[in-house]
């Protein structure tokens, strides 16, 4: 199901719980949400359709990914750069990395680890910022 944009700074500053097996439907919303908006994003946190739990979503080469609980295990090469938000107006200054290794759950819960480059990079950053409750 497509959910409304959350756009609520208050609701979006807070941190977000772990996501377990109950919260798959929020994923898929989440992945659903994304796909309605790609024209103007390319990822999406479970926090910006109104659900506080630990899960990303992105688009990931010609596909998307989604994530349970990421969490950065390595970050090399930052450099600035400028992001705007589908919930959030205007873009903003941040620093982010050219490369990064990420540890999350699959939609199976199984425990996974991969490293990302470039763009990629900088979406899933942005969106385990959203996780954090980091406005970017």
């Amino acid at each position: 199901m497509v959910r409304p944009i959350i756009k609520d700074p208050i609701f979006l500053s807070r941190k977000s719980a772990p996501a377990g097996l109950s919260d798959l439907p929020v994923a898929m919303d989440l992945l659903e949400t994304l796909q309605a908006h790609r024209d103007e994003c390319v990822g999406m946190a479970a926090n910006m359709i109104g659900v506080a739990k630990r899960i990303i979503v992105f688009q990931d080469g010609p596909g998307y990914t989604v994530m349970l609980n990421p969490e950065l295990q390595r970050r090399s090469d930052p450099y600035e750069t400028e992001e705007g938000c589908l919930s959030l107006p205007g873009t903003r200054k941040t620093t982010r990395c050219r490369s990064i290794t990420v540890s999350y759950q699959d939609l199976q819960l199984r425990p996974a680890v991969k490293t990302y480059t470039g763009f990629t990079a900088q979406i899933i950053q942005h969106e385990i910022d959203h996780l954090s409750g980091i406005l970017i």
